[in-house]
């Protein structure tokens, strides 16, 4: 089992903090722009973790040289089940560098979205904190 998964489905932060690369950058389903960084990205994960219920993961792919990961999972957005897949990429010190999320159908996408939305003041603020030294 990869260790990124058995962090999210034991819902351990820190070490899900532990496994990303300073320089990481996280592609989401629902926003254009991808987000650099180790703390904008732990924060959009905490954000997730809030958001998603009845999350697992259901298939775990690896590539021949180990530094290629797709974990396939289902969980549920309010009333939505989604579908998705958490794309991973290692750096050459076995950290998260690439983190790109797709999800399914456009329903639970959309409300995934909507749900970020909600939660995004929070997590921009937790990213600051967090790159400012502040986080408790």
């Amino acid at each position: 089992m990869h260790p990124f998964r058995k962090a999210v489905e034991a819902r351990d932060h820190d070490s899900i903090h532990a496994l990303l690369a300073e320089d990481v950058v996280f592609t989401s389903p629902v926003a254009f722009k991808p987000y650099p960084g180790r703390s904008i990205t732990a924060a959009i994960l905490r954000g997730v973790d809030r958001v998603f219920t009845d999350f697992h993961y259901v298939r775990e792919i690896s590539g021949a040289d180990g530094r290629d990961h797709a974990l396939v999972f289902e969980a549920k957005v309010g009333d939505r089940h989604i579908n998705g897949c958490d794309f991973l990429h290692m750096n050459e010190d076995g950290l998260i560098d690439d983190l790109v999320v797709m999800v399914r159908p456009l329903s639970a996408a959309t409300a995934l979205a909507e749900a970020m939305g909600a939660q995004f003041e929070r997590i921009a603020r937790e990213a600051g904190e967090e790159a400012t030294g502040q986080a408790g």
